[in-house]
């Protein structure tokens, strides 16, 4: 690549990342200031020093960190959940031949041709039916595995676990779970790596059936939480703004952290040497 090629790429990418980090940056900005702020022409694009009022109005409203620790909980178990069942089913339906296999990951992927909207009722009347309307189950156990999870990694499986390594384990003596354990987890970390953060972020930032389900404040997810800071004759825009920014800090930690797998489970495949 030539030097002005070099240069155009890395102008591309500085643009790319600033365009991603500014709607971040603007949150910030718009929660540093007054909600008056929010309403001028042409908009502020430098930080207010109220974003430390701002915060302790958001905390006085609602129970910001019982809420955020509630999602936190939420969304690690319905990851690590989807995780270890999604692998273990594609595992199975990779490897492992067994009368209907075929019919049944086809059933699986054929339901995610369906809206979810359309189970909130049902969903709702098993929940109900368990009596866990007002709890964190509610929200937990309908995730705790997902067809989109199987499909991931079932691909990834047939395409980087090549059927010589699985028969060498049964010739040392492993078992269908030590084989899963010991020489398929490890082979599929990267795709475990970018499976994990989409389900973290998606569990995270989910709203709809939370919205349904949980009502007491005490048990209330950050999303739902930070819906409670709109009023009916007043919005305060900063405040809004200032606790959602606080909400999204825990999200981007986890993407710089498993940034790298992330992007290897993407690019898995892409290059064949």
């Amino acid at each position: 690549m030539s030097m002005f090629g070099r240069a155009a790429l890395h102008v591309s990418i500085a643009v790319f990342f600033l365009l991603s980090i500014f709607p971040f940056y603007w949150m910030f900005v718009i929660g540093s200031r007054t909600t008056a702020d929010t309403n001028r022409f042409p908009p502020a694009l430098v930080p207010g020093n109220l974003y430390l009022e701002n915060i302790l109005k958001v905390f006085h409203e609602i129970p910001f960190f019982l809420a955020l620790w509630n999602t936190t909980m939420v969304a690690s178990l319905v990851t690590a959940s989807t995780l270890f069942f999604g692998s273990l089913a594609a595992f199975a339906f990779s490897k492992l031949k067994f009368t209907g296999s075929p019919f049944l990951f086809a059933f699986i992927v054929g339901t995610l041709m369906i809206p979810g909207q359309l189970g909130l009722v049902p969903t709702y009347i098993i929940m109900s039916n368990f009596g866990w309307i007002n709890d964190l189950k509610a929200v937990i156990v309908p995730g705790l595995v997902g067809a989109f999870g199987i499909f991931w990694l079932k691909q990834y499986i047939d395409s980087t676990v090549h059927n010589e390594l699985i028969e060498s384990a049964r010739i040392d003596g492993c078992t269908n779970f030590q084989t899963y354990s010991r020489v398929v987890l490890p082979t599929i970390r990267p795709a475990l790596a970018s499976l994990g953060i989409l389900t973290f972020m998606g569990a995270w930032n989910d709203f709809l059936w939370p919205s349904v389900v949980l009502k007491d404040a005490e048990i209330q997810t950050i999303q739902i939480a930070l819906r409670n800071l709109n009023r009916v004759y007043y919005r305060d825009n900063a405040m809004i703004m200032a606790g959602t920014f606080l909400a999204t800090i825990p999200l981007l930690v986890a993407a710089v952290i498993f940034s790298k797998q992330f992007i290897a489970g993407l690019t898995a495949g892409a290059v064949k040497g």
